[in-house]
Parts: C-alpha cells; sequence; structure tokens
C-alpha cells in the first residue's frame, strides 16, 4: 500500500514532536517552553495587544469623523448643485458652462482632498505598525532566549505544528506590560 506524502509528512511531525515530549513536558512545569522553533499569530499579536487596540479605535474613529464630514460636504454639494441647475434656465449656455466648469473642479478638488485625507490616516496607522514591531524585538527576544529558540515563525505559514510551541498569547501579556497602549512612544519619523 503506497502511503502519500501527506501522511509521510505528518507521521515526521508527529515524530518529531514525540522525540521532543520529555523536554517540552519538563519545560511545561518550570513554566517555559523549550523548542529551538516557536510560532506566533502576527495578525493576532497586533490586535490582541493594548497598543493595537489603541491604534484600530483611534483610526475607527478618525474614519468615523472623515465619513461625516464627507456626508455633510455631499449635501452641500448637492445643495449647491440644485441651486445651479434652477439657474440654468436663465442662463446663457456659456455663462452657464463657466459656472459648471467651476463646480465640477471644486468637486473634484474636495474628493482628491478627502481621499488624501483617508491616505493620511492608513498611513497613520501603518506607522503605527511599524512602531509597534520595532517596540516589541526585546519582549519576543526574551522569550526566545528563555526557549532557546533560534527563530519565530508565523504561525501561518507552518503546516503542522504542536500548539504548545505557539507564543502568541505569552508575547501580548508582556507586551502589554512592557509597552502598555503605547501612547507615549515616539513614531519613527520623530526620533
Amino acid at each position: 500500500m503506497r502511503v502519500g506524502w501527506r501522511n509521510r509528512l505528518a507521521a515526521i511531525c508527529l515524530a518529531l514532536v514525540a522525540a521532543g515530549g520529555p523536554a517540552t513536558v519538563a519545560a511545561q512545569e518550570s513554566g517555559v517552553v523549550r523548542s529551538p522553533v516557536l510560532t506566533i499569530d502576527s495578525e493576532r499579536l497586533y490586535a490582541d495587544s493594548l497598543f493595537g487596540k489603541r491604534v484600530q479605535n483611534e483610526f475607527e474613529a478618525a474614519v468615523a469623523v472623515l465619513e461625516a464630514e464627507n456626508r455633510e460636504i455631499e449635501g452641500q454639494l448637492i445643495e449647491e448643485e440644485k441651486q445651479l441647475t434652477e439657474k440654468r434656465p436663465g442662463m446663457a449656455p456659456e455663462e452657464f458652462r463657466v459656472l459648471a466648469d467651476a463646480f465640477d473642479a471644486k468637486v473634484q478638488r474636495i474628493r482628491n482632498e478627502r481621499a488624501a485625507k483617508l491616505r493620511a490616516l492608513a498611513q497613520s496607522r501603518e506607522n503605527a505598525q511599524r512602531l509597534f514591531l520595532k517596540s516589541i524585538s526585546p519582549v519576543l527576544e526574551s522569550i526566545m532566549t528563555e526557549a532557546g529558540a533560534a527563530v519565530i515563525v508565523e504561525s501561518r505559514s507552518v503546516f503542522l505544528s504542536a500548539r504548545i510551541i505557539d507564543v502568541t498569547s505569552d508575547a501580548v501579556s508582556r507586551i502589554d506590560a512592557r509597552i502598555g497602549d503605547g501612547s507615549d512612544l515616539q513614531q519613527p519619523e520623530q526620533q
């Protein structure tokens, strides 16, 4: 009977986990996982941290303000367009064309300004994520040292692993203790 590659890979992974079983159990008893490879869910690491939650809340609040401003501006533009349309019958076509072109230019300028504000918000969020990654390096290095690990890999990139080598929850706790919500950290461009 032919064994498929997935079955062979699973058997090898299980054998590796079993081979590391006693060391892992001993490490669990001391409270520190001992493994040369650790995994982490980077999205959960950020989203579950106080820092990530603060940044997301601030971003959502800023987007809500921007959306409210957009609705207000949209209402003003609709009214202005309505007034322009009402004036059209009493105007020469050339006069109306000048006003219509000016209105179109105004609408385009406002769209560009609003899009720039949204891009600035997104850029601010990306800057915060970079600051987060820079700030958490010492925490992750400490976890690696304690575990005797040589590498931390993204958990979504791993085909099969023992759950015990996922250090995401521990990392979140330590990061929260070290940097809190990060509101007192300086952005990279300010340093």
